[in-house]
């Protein structure tokens, strides 16, 4: 739509008209391939086109006028000049700074060159250059794809005020239920209009969708007995012109199509070969950085069994670099100490490049190590959309989107009971992010995500993570819980006479900065902690070897000899009266390991 709409595809029928004045300003994804030298201030000032061209042919005339000072150079330096400023040519540079700075460029950044960033930061440059041009009619193109939370909040205070027209192609509800005033939805071969935002048009499809159901059911009520009539009296000379008649009805009627059901609901069935222990990770005195720039510094979190984290926060504090030292793929200054029996499953972007190109998506699937039949897994596929014959592509011919789903199916097939899920709504489409929504709800494992995209969070994370002051620091609740803290937080800070960075009593109930528990309460915790697995991998000894004992017991062989089975259910006996001490071991363990926890 938004291609034709700029003339670069042309309609197979029909007329695409637009008004002589109209000028078109197209954010696309083919804009991440643009490299430029030139820094990025310039690269989005190129916005202004004729205002450096006549700033440039100024530079010219000044040049010209050091070693020849004459009339007709001062008469043309003032005509330029004249222009340039009617241009508003002398503040073009303070707003191209102010809207790269919004987008989340440091004013340092401002003068290094466009090659040096990587896609999605030159994706805002463009978006940048776009904004800065004000073209009568915007076309965005996933403009949230490449932008952290600080900068999609800033382009939707600056749309709010954007004099010209916008239309934009999105997949994130916040972004769109803040910026739109009508839903155009592409279905059916068709376009259907909705009068408001995205919430609205939720509603109004909902309502719309029942009248339609309720018609076609009545039509179709209607042609079955139309048709009823026609076989009863279609051999009755008497009925001919009824029967006539009526067949010409049919022919002539116009068909409600059946409402098609588009919300897709899945049900995950997830396996875990272990069960962890009660803690999944903790992390103590962990410091990080790269040269100069610090992004950790003595910081601690722990992560508990059940777990359900969301990372967030602006680009560049850490995020990421975070998710890899929880992962153990980063070197760190401290200790990262894994639970017992975590199985870790990690999803990242870079992940797509691992997946197997000659592969089909099943065998992709059936690759991942999982015990499920084919026919479990072609269930998973068609959960993200691929159905029939689709499972039989290669990974090769598919899109961005449809890898990433493709490696979050594997991801989550994999038997892991704590996920680390970077970006996973990057390229999905609303419909498969509320399929990833469906399957982590349904998750009873931990899982920590980062994620931008407000309406996924609210809906998958009982906790709130965020990097500050070079601390991990937790928000112990919901993302609309932590939004309003976060709001009076802010609120509080601008009317306080003095800021301190020591929090409020009231504060520390509801955002914690993590610290190092008591060194006594340590010690005896990583005590009981060893003795804990101990025991587990004693019972799992001695459940096998029940396990065993249970088959001798059903052998002719064993059950026919009176000796033998009198043996062998003194050994079954001992070993149940064992494992059972063990438990009990376990459990007295686990109660004491939980007494601890709880003082900390």
């Amino acid at each position: 739509m938004l291609r034709l709409i700029t003339g670069e595809y042309k309609p197979d029928k029909g007329d695409i008209s637009r008004s002589g004045e109209c000028t078109i300003g197209f954010l696309n994804q083919d804009l991440l391939s643009y490299d430029s030298q030139e820094s990025i201030l310039h690269v989005a000032m190129q916005a202004f086109e004729e205002a450096m061209a006549l700033q440039k042919k100024i530079d010219e005339v000044l040049k010209e006028m050091e070693v020849d000072y004459k009339d007709s150079l001062v008469d043309k330096l003032t005509k330029l000049q004249e222009r340039f400023e009617a241009l508003d040519g002398y503040s073009i540079q303070s707003k191209a700074e102010e809207i790269l700075e919004g987008l989340g460029f440091s004013t340092k950044d401002l003068e290094k060159p466009l090659k040096t960033f990587s896609g999605g930061w030159r994706m805002r440059v463009m978006l940048a250059k776009l904004l800065l041009a004000k073209p009568s009619l915007l076309l965005l193109d996933e403009p949230t794809n490449h932008l952290d939370l600080p900068s999609i909040q800033w382009i939707e205070k600056y749309l709010e005020n954007y004099e010209g027209a916008i239309i934009v192609v999105s997949h994130d509800r916040y972004f769109l239920d803040n910026t739109v005033k009508t839903v155009v939805e592409v279905a059916q071969q068709n376009l259907h209009i909705y009068a408001g935002n995205y919430q609205f048009y939720l509603e109004e499809k909902a309502l719309r969708a029942e009248i339609q159901k309720g018609a076609f059911e009545n039509q179709q009520s209607k042609i079955r007995q139309t048709e009823r009539f026609i076989d009863r009296f279609k051999a009755k000379a008497s009925k001919a012109r009824q029967v006539q008649s009526r067949v010409k009805s049919l022919e002539r009627m116009d068909l409600i199509e059946d409402v098609v059901e588009e919300n897709a609901r899945v049900n995950f069935r997830f396996k875990f070969s272990k069960n962890p222990g009660r803690t999944i990770l903790s992390l103590k005195n962990i410091s990080k950085s790269y040269g100069d720039l610090n992004i950790l510094k003595n910081t601690h979190a722990i992560i508990e069994r059940g777990d359900k984290i969301a990372l967030i926060g602006a680009n560049g504090k850490g995020k990421s670099t975070l998710l890899r030292i929880i992962a153990g793929t980063e070197n760190i200054e401290g200790e990262r100490t894994e639970g017992h029996n975590v199985l870790q499953g990690f999803f990242a972007q870079h992940q797509l490049e691992a997946l197997n190109v000659n592969n089909s998506m099943l065998d992709e699937l059936k690759e991942a190590g999982s015990d499920k039949s084919e026919l479990e897994l072609r269930t998973i596929l068609g959960c993200f959309l691929f159905s029939n014959d689709d499972v039989f592509k290669k990974i090769k011919v598919l899109s961005g989107g449809e890898k990433s789903r493709v490696a979050l199916a594997k991801t989550l097939i994999s038997e892991a009971n704590f996920l680390l899920l970077d970006e996973p709504t990057n390229h999905l489409d609303i419909v498969s992010v509320n399929i990833l929504i469906q399957a982590l709800q349904q998750y009873e494992g931990t899982y920590i995500v980062i994620s931008h995209d407000r309406h996924f969070v609210s809906q998958v994370a009982n906790k709130i993570w965020f990097i500050e002051d070079n601390e991990i620091k937790e928000y112990p609740g919901t993302y609309e819980e932590y939004c309003y803290w976060q709001e009076q937080r802010v609120k509080n800070s601008v009317t306080a006479p003095v800021s301190s960075s020591v929090p409020k009593k009231s504060e520390e109930k509801l955002i914690k900065n993590i610290t190092e528990p008591g060194k006594e309460i340590q010690k005896e915790l990583k005590s009981l902690q060893n003795q804990l697995e101990k025991t587990e991998t004693r019972i799992t000894e001695l459940e096998n070897k029940k396990a065993k004992v249970e088959e001798e017991l059903a052998k002719p062989d064993v059950y026919s000899n009176v000796q033998k089975l009198a043996d062998t259910n003194s050994k079954y006996e001992l070993l149940r009266q064992q494992l059972e001490q063990e438990q009990q071991k376990w459990d007295e363990y686990a109660e004491k390991i939980q007494e601890l926890e709880d003082q900390k």
